[in-house]
């Protein structure tokens, strides 16, 4: 047997996850095995297992024409630091309680370092239309080489300073910029914060207007662009009758930050009207109106019988009109 790929050293915050990566190959296919040696002087190894350390251990084995082997460790403590070993071996001797395995295991080796997380002070302040975001990283444990602005995936502001300080601004209102923004200090490892701006419910109806044919099924839409997600959904008529999901002819079908409003075998005089769109959060209520228009099954022929109608008015005038005409005059 012998090694493709093995582990690499890293370096790891407390509460982060780190991952090693092994691979090798050999005729027959060899077998992978994880230990663990922690920095403690009296400590030995100790082989690694899925689901080890309360859960926290997992790891992921395949064997095909070589083998491949990963361990991933969730929330990291100074404990999971040490040196992680990859042993594989293709002896069929390699697990017997008695014998000794012909050929030994292969080793390779990875060290670990688990840093205790240092403290981010984050806040946001909002003045003359402008939102202020700052981060303030105390007792640094190595160089910062820059800051980075990041809302989800969306790279805002990068730099190259070393201050313990980076601030982000924003133009308008915090109703309008809600959500999960992140700060980050580049060092090694990097160390990352969060803003959260919330609000309440910010709906919006996907049309405020909605049209809809006699027996047909309508469909009324609301969403909430801002942070934090709904908790709940409610809908009302003309808001004052609440609509209960299931019940006559009403569908509720609400997930996460949308809810969609179904009427089946739509009727003129029962469902024309506003329908109020109500989303709560952990900050408060918030809704939008839809406004239902039906229409009667009859309504796309009218424009075709208004035509036809005025083509035979038009014609009848003509056709009396010749009618009533007096002849011209015959010269003898």
């Amino acid at each position: 047997a012998g090694f493709i790929k093995s582990p690499l050293s890293q370096k790891r915050l407390t509460q982060d996850s780190v991952e090693l990566y092994c691979e090798a190959i050999g005729n027959p296919i060899p077998e992978i095995q994880w230990w663990f040696e922690g920095n403690e002087p009296n400590e030995t190894y100790a082989q690694l297992w899925d689901g080890a350390r309360q859960d926290r251990v997992k790891i992921n084995a395949t064997y095909n024409l070589h083998s491949t082997s990963t361990i991933y460790i969730a929330n990291l403590t100074g404990d999971d630091s040490g040196t992680y070993e990859c042993r594989a071996s293709n002896d069929p001797d390699r697990n017997h309680l008695s014998k000794s395995p012909k050929v030994k295991w292969i080793r390779s080796q990875a060290n670990v370092f688990v840093i205790e997380r240092p403290d981010i002070q984050t806040q946001f302040t909002s003045t003359h239309g402008k939102l202020v975001l700052s981060c303030n990283l105390t007792e640094p444990h190595s160089a910062i080489d820059g800051h980075e602005w990041k809302y989800g995936d969306k790279i805002l502001q990068t730099d190259t300073e070393s201050s313990s300080v980076t601030t982000y601004e924003i133009e308008g209102k915090k109703e309008e910029h809600s959500g999960i923004y992140q700060c980050i200090f580049k060092t090694s490892p990097e160390i990352k914060g969060e803003i959260n701006i919330s609000v309440v419910p910010q709906v919006v109806a996907y049309k405020k207007s909605e049209h809809g044919n006699e027996g047909d099924t309508g469909v009324l839409t609301c969403k909430n662009p801002s942070f934090p997600p709904v908790s709940s959904w409610t809908w009302s008529r003309n808001g004052e009758q609440s609509i209960i999901n299931g019940s006559g002819r009403y569908i509720i079908k609400s997930s996460g930050n949308k809810t969609e409003l179904r009427i089946l075998k739509l009727n003129i005089e029962e469902d024309t009207g506003d329908y109020q769109c109500i989303a709560i959060n952990v900050f408060g209520t918030g809704e939008a109106t839809v406004n239902l228009r039906v229409r009667s099954r009859l309504a796309a022929l009218w424009p075709f019988l208004g035509i036809v109608a005025e083509v035979l008015v038009l014609v009848t005038i003509i056709f009396i009109y010749e009618k009533r005409r007096k002849p011209d005059e015959v010269l003898d």
